[in-house]
């Protein structure tokens, strides 16, 4: 309860050091939506009490941080102790199981390392992402390069939904818009990140295609 409490405080008095400590609770193993912590900053840097780009880069650094987190532990932890972790009642607690992180894993098997970026916009995958990359020893450089740049691109989107809605959205019905908003852009990326991936296969097939015999 204490520490719930002390996440209500962090909601209530954002600044750039609770953003980004949310945001590494957000991409670690433990359940919570950056949905409530991004947009509200967003919110109050158009009402000018904090600066848009801080936002993005403080949410960033601190997604960044999470993800390490996670990839970390499954690095070293190998897979075995990451599935009975899963299956535990601390794993259940954190909303996390077997199935979510077979998804994951099954994810960035079909993707590769772009998986990384893309999976970073996908819902249900963006928080477990890093947990394969780890299983796979995905080098760490690419890895953080990599999950940056996708954590960037979905904070600076839902930063500057938090910063629109402020010219005609009350605080009180900023959630329920940005809920809203913030599914609907998850889709169009899985759709965008659905075109990309049958673009590369489409490209691989075609340079594993029969060569011309030079003789004829």
């Amino acid at each position: 309860m204490e520490s719930l409490s002390f996440i209500e405080w962090c909601i209530e008095n954002l600044n750039y050091w609770t953003v980004a400590f949310l945001m590494m609770i957000e991409s670690s193993f433990i359940p919570f939506p950056s949905e409530v912590v991004v947009p509200p900053a967003g919110y109050l840097a158009a009402a000018g009490k904090l600066n848009i780009f801080g936002v993005v880069l403080a949410s960033t650094l601190g997604a960044a941080v999470g993800a390490a987190i996670n990839y970390g532990l499954a690095y070293w932890l190998g897979r075995p102790i990451v599935y009975k972790f899963a299956n535990s009642r601390i794993g259940h607690m954190c909303l996390l199981d077997q199935e979510k992180v077979e998804k994951a894993e099954s994810y960035f098997r079909e993707n590769g390392i772009i998986s990384t970026l893309v999976g970073r916009l996908v819902p249900a995958v963006r928080q477990l992402i890093s947990i394969p990359a780890g299983l796979s020893k995905m080098k760490f450089h690419v890895f953080l390069i990599y999950t940056a740049i996708g954590a960037a691109v979905w904070n600076s989107i839902l930063a500057a939904i938090g910063y629109y809605l402020h010219s005609f959205i009350p605080e009180d019905q900023l959630m329920v818009k940005v809920k809203e908003y913030s599914h609907v852009i998850s889709l169009v990326f899985l759709g965008m990140g659905a075109f990309v991936l049958i673009y590369l296969i489409y490209k691989g097939m075609k340079k594993k295609g029969p060569k011309k015999d030079a003789s004829l």
